[in-house]
């Protein structure tokens, strides 16, 4: 197997399963960020994921990093914290700072260019990319963003700025999502924060057969309508 060139005159995408199993099931470079592109590669369970300078990479891991939203793990610490909740946590109120957010609070460096915000921006005015805000009082202190694929959420990227504030905004958001109808959050690949919530590993191909399965249903229309989330609607 090896890596495949993209054109930019075709939105046209390999099959995952040539993805390379190392480094992480890379599968091509190249290609552009358009809204067709990007929303094709969803469809078929491949993101994009690059350094700054670097060309556009495109991943498909094997395996894959799932969380079951109604599997969340809440910690004894997370209960006790949210005995007294100090945020208020909404959805699709501020799409434009939750990304912006998620590029700016990364001591590593960020892969969150400024191409890809404005990718994600557009996604989102299509009605294709959602966000979670987490508040306190006025000011954003946490919050989340992805994609919508059906009954399935491919998260992206989270950040906080308050103790317990992208959990909380994970939490909330699995406890309305699965409410809705809502079966699979993709996590892409597996790491020890997103492990402690409840993420587990999938192979590939049975990830992909979910994806298929989502696609071809719908939450509520209602659903990604701004408004205010609770734990306990």
């Amino acid at each position: 197997m090896r890596l495949v060139q993209l054109s930019r005159h075709t939105i046209a995408f390999p099959s995952p399963e040539a993805a390379l199993r190392e480094p992480n099931g890379l599968l091509a470079l190249g290609g552009d960020l358009s809204p067709a592109r990007l929303l094709m590669a969803y469809q078929r369970g491949i993101f994009p994921w690059f350094s700054p300078g670097d060309p556009i990479l495109w991943w498909s891991p094997d395996p894959r990093a799932v969380l079951w939203p109604d599997k969340f793990h809440i910690s004894r610490s997370m209960k006790r914290f949210h005995k007294t909740p100090p945020y208020r946590v909404t959805i699709n109120h501020a799409f434009g700072q939750v990304i912006d957010g998620c590029a700016e609070d990364r001591n590593e460096g960020t892969w969150i260019t400024p191409d890809i915000v404005l990718a994600y921006n557009r996604l989102h005015e299509l009605g294709n990319a959602h966000s979670i805000e987490v508040w306190h009082d006025d000011l954003l202190v946490g919050g989340m963003y992805g994609v919508s694929q059906g009954t399935l959420f491919c998260g992206e990227s989270m950040f906080s700025r308050r103790i317990n504030a992208s959990k909380t905004a994970l939490m909330l958001f699995c406890h309305a999502f699965a409410q809705a109808g809502g079966q699979l959050v993709d996590c892409q690949v597996l790491n020890s924060h997103t492990a402690s919530l409840g993420a587990v590993e999938i192979p590939r191909r049975e990830y992909l057969d979910y994806l298929g399965q989502a696609r071809q249903q719908h939450l509520p229309s209602h659903f990604w309508v701004p408004r205010e989330l609770f734990l306990h609607a």
